[in-house]
């Protein structure tokens, strides 16, 4: 069991970067696999980017390749989404989940996350 609290989101210009912060309040986040997702208003979620639990092997899908940052602190049981470069598309609201037993390999497909938190909403101006 572990219980996530999300933190950093906000409004930012376009062209302005924002960091996301993932921690969890209970429990550890050592050997979990992490995800960071986003969903807006009328739009399904999507895959924004993923690691892997105990080696940092990272995934991002195409579109935020360059611009997002996934990374781990384990000691701090704390995942972090760096966001470069936002424009309007990026406005979401954004989720970290987490699944057990996976160490080395990042999941990028969100039905297999087990728990999820109350993600922040970020919001880009143009």
């Amino acid at each position: 069991q572990v219980l996530l609290v999300e933190s950093g989101g906000g409004l930012v210009q376009a062209g302005g970067s924002l960091t996301l912060t993932c921690a969890a309040s209970e429990g550890t986040l050592s050997g979990y696999a992490m995800g960071w997702f986003r969903q807006a208003p009328g739009k399904v979620r999507e895959t924004v980017a993923a690691i892997s639990g105990g080696d940092a092997n990272t995934y991002y899908p195409e579109s935020v390749k360059g611009h997002f940052t996934i990374s781990r602190d384990n000691a701090k049981n704390t995942v972090y989404l760096q966001m470069k470069s936002l424009t309007p598309t990026d406005t979401a609201v954004y989720y970290c989940p987490a699944r057990t037993s996976h160490i080395y390999t990042p999941i990028a497909d969100a039905d297999e996350y087990i728990y999820w938190g109350r993600g922040p909403q970020v919001t880009v101006s143009s």
